[in-house]
């Protein structure tokens, strides 16, 4: 989203937002092939599968599971991410993430999901983001602030909430709600479990000084790339 993207923005980072479109972010990556990168993170929010999560706490990606592919993130790395972030106070966790194409709605998705796979959390672009720092011989790494719990469903409204560039369609969400204005009533739950999720994400963009490169994890990132 576009609030992700301005967090990650920095002079020492190129950061490609799709506005949650799975298949634009991969034409925004194969148009990059080649590019003098020396690693891929993927930052941002999540769907929670672990009961236990709640909003605005970190997952740091073991691996990366898209049905039954799985691509491993760098553990040395994601340890020492996951260090800085407890370090700041915040509460982390390792653990694997799965990648879907879609937004997952309902509270019974997540649990499936949860039951499946053992995934901690699920969001639309880490998947495509490994895929890509697997095909470039890439480190790669995930942090992703849960938003919406796994308790929590969302309404229809959410599938049309963003534009390609991850602002929000205004004009999406007031057709969705001329529709079906019941959804009006989930809409203070989940502006709660965005504002704690963007606030502690942001949190993760000052301790880990992400749009200036990771300059505190560069020699670690230089020795596995």
């Amino acid at each position: 989203m576009a609030r992700e993207t301005r967090i990650a923005t920095g002079p020492r980072a190129t950061v490609l937002g799709s506005g949650g479109d799975t298949a634009r972010l991969r034409a925004l990556l194969q148009a990059r092939r080649g590019s003098p990168w020396r690693a891929v993170l993927s930052f941002g929010i999540a769907g929670g599968l672990d009961p236990a999560l709640r909003p605005g706490d970190v997952v740091v990606a073991t691996a990366i599971l898209d049905g039954a592919r799985r691509w491993p993130a760098d553990l040395r790395v994601a340890k020492r991410l996951a260090g800085l972030l407890l370090g700041g106070g915040l509460p982390t966790s390792l653990g694997d993430i799965a990648g879907v194409d879609a937004p997952l709605m309902g509270s019974d998705e997540k649990a499936a999901l949860w039951n499946d796979l053992g995934t901690e959390a699920a969001d639309m672009e880490s998947h495509v983001a490994a895929e890509f720092a697997a095909a470039e011989r890439l480190p790669y790494a995930a942090i992703r602030v849960i938003c919406d719990p796994a308790e929590r469903a969302l309404p229809p409204l959410v599938a049309t909430a963003l534009r390609p560039d991850g602002a929000v369609n205004l004009l999406g969400i007031f057709r969705s709600l001329a529709g079906n204005p019941a959804q009006l009533a989930a809409l203070p739950g989940l502006a709660r479990d965005a504002s704690k999720a963007f606030r502690s994400l942001r949190r993760c963009g000052n301790l880990l000084r992400v749009g200036r490169g990771l300059p505190d994890l560069g020699e670690l990132v230089g020795d596995v790339a």
